[in-house]
């Protein structure tokens, strides 16, 4: 039970019919003398948005207020409990019984059956794979594969690991490729047999399948233009630090494919990084409720994130990426020098909505402030707290961060994340304009040298005819 002072202030909500303004008691969460949290010492955030969240039939989470009473200077004061669902969710109670992504998936796969039970299935994504059937022969006899998808930080790609995935696919695949809207590359076709084989051959040679898919942070994205100037180089690099950041913690992955062995080699991505310190920057504990007692996940726990969980990074200007659909956009700010300063940081941005379901619509990120560069890490540990502790669990349509950010309002929401920072977050910064470019067609690189932007038409790398795509990359 937390203790709520009153504020008086004028809210904007927005759906997906109307915009609408209306007044609301925002709230905000004082510290509590209370014995019973005088070892939390933080302050949270949130906002009572009782009207708004009924708009379109939009589930917000659950809040319950109970009577109110006088303080001593005689302000009006509120008591308010977050609500627990009075069930959890099916998935819920798969995600916390599995044991960090092992149950039911490590039986399933031993069994003689083409498919994996349901279960699993669900399992499964997090170790970045989805169970498919042959579309041509739906309502027939099911032809079980699957497909598995890369994890390529700022979409990059050493060219021993593509010729690795060029003959997976030709020898224990369909034949192509596929490059994703998320810069990394997908493998279609492979049977439940040669799993194994795929997706240990991807680890040992230094990549990762692992949070390609499921409720955690998905593949982190960048400008794809290579320029050698310093910010886009910070931009890559930057990215590297995030995804490493929020990689799943649980032995799992290397149980269930290495048989509990380490991979020959480390993600290549995590070599290039190593001067930041990032596993001493996740484990850091500032006793705001980031870090969870969980050993195993201390970022994620045991039920990972409501969903899953999109970031990009760029430079100003540079909107080749889409920035404002990520639930996290961050642009890198340089001083005259070429240093990095910190970074523009956006949040609840997404695409993705459910047909003839209006209580789910695409939303553009807002603005959050900006951020030194020394603080940055420990920020989107606070964001990513702010999503998993309150986003909305109950209903999975409705779980995305856009829809938290879109209940509370921005200025709600970054009290909400101050409230795990534990400082201000400082204004946006002005940039330069942003534009437009699909970087195809042959670019100065920098460095005396060129790069070249090859359309892929709906991300298919294959031979077909005369049209010999997948020759030409190899």
């Amino acid at each position: 039970l937390l203790q709520v002072s009153h504020t008086h202030c004028n809210i904007r909500t927005i759906d997906s019919h109307h915009l609408c303004e209306t007044d609301q008691w925002a709230a905000a969460f004082k510290q509590n003398p209370s014995p019973y949290y005088s070892k939390m010492k933080f302050v949270a955030a949130i906002a009572l948005l009782a009207t708004a969240s009924q708009v379109s039939g939009f589930t917000s989470p659950s809040f319950v207020r109970t009577p109110s009473s006088t303080s001593r200077n005689g302000a009006t004061s509120l008591s308010m409990v977050l609500e627990k669902p009075k069930k959890l969710s099916k998935l819920e109670v798969l995600k916390i019984n599995s044991d960090h992504l092992i149950i039911p998936l490590k039986e399933s796969l031993k069994s003689e059956e083409i498919s994996v039970t349901k279960d699993a299935m669900q399992i499964l994504k997090y170790h970045g794979s989805y169970m498919q059937t042959n579309r041509e022969i739906r309502g027939k006899v099911k032809d079980f594969q699957f497909m598995l998808r890369l994890k390529q930080p700022a979409g990059e790609l050493p060219p021993d690991l593509y010729r690795l995935l060029d003959d997976l696919s030709a020898n224990l695949g369909q034949g192509d490729l596929r490059a994703t809207t998320r810069q990394c590359f997908q493998l279609h076709g492979i049977m439940k047999g040669d799993l194994k084989t795929v997706i240990s051959s991807i680890m040992n040679i230094g990549s990762s399948t692992v949070g390609a898919c499921g409720d955690v942070s998905r593949n982190v994205m960048t400008t794809p233009a290579p320029f050698a100037d310093p910010a886009y180089k910070y931009a890559r690099e930057w990215s590297k630090v995030f995804a490493h950041l929020f990689r799943p913690m649980t032995p799992a992955f290397s149980e269930i494919w290495l048989d509990g062995e380490k991979a020959a080699t480390v993600e290549s991505w995590s070599k290039e990084v190593e001067q930041y310190n990032i596993d001493e920057a996740m484990m850091h504990d500032s006793g705001r409720g980031i870090i969870l007692k969980d050993t195993t996940e201390p970022l994620y726990g045991d039920r990972y994130l409501p969903r899953k969980f999109k970031i990009g990074v760029t430079v100003p200007g540079d909107n080749s990426l889409d920035l404002y659909t990520n639930d996290i956009g961050c642009v890198v700010i340089t001083n005259e020098a070429g240093e990095l300063e910190g970074f523009n940081v956006m949040v609840g941005g997404g695409m993705g909505r459910t047909h003839n379901k209006e209580s789910t619509f695409a939303r553009a990120a807002d603005h959050l402030g900006f951020v030194p560069k020394d603080d940055m890490m420990e920020l989107m540990k606070s964001i990513l707290a702010s999503q998993r502790d309150h986003g909305n669990r109950d209903v999975r349509a409705n779980a995305r961060m856009k829809y938290l950010v879109h209940t509370l309002g921005v200025d709600n929401f970054r009290t909400l994340v101050e409230s795990y920072f534990g400082k201000p977050i400082q204004p946006w910064r002005e940039m330069t304009e942003w534009k437009y470019n699909d970087w195809m067609g042959w670019w100065d690189q920098g460095d005396g040298k060129l790069f070249y932007g090859q359309h892929v038409d709906n991300g298919r790398v294959k031979d077909d005819g005369d049209f010999r795509l997948k020759t030409a990359l190899r």
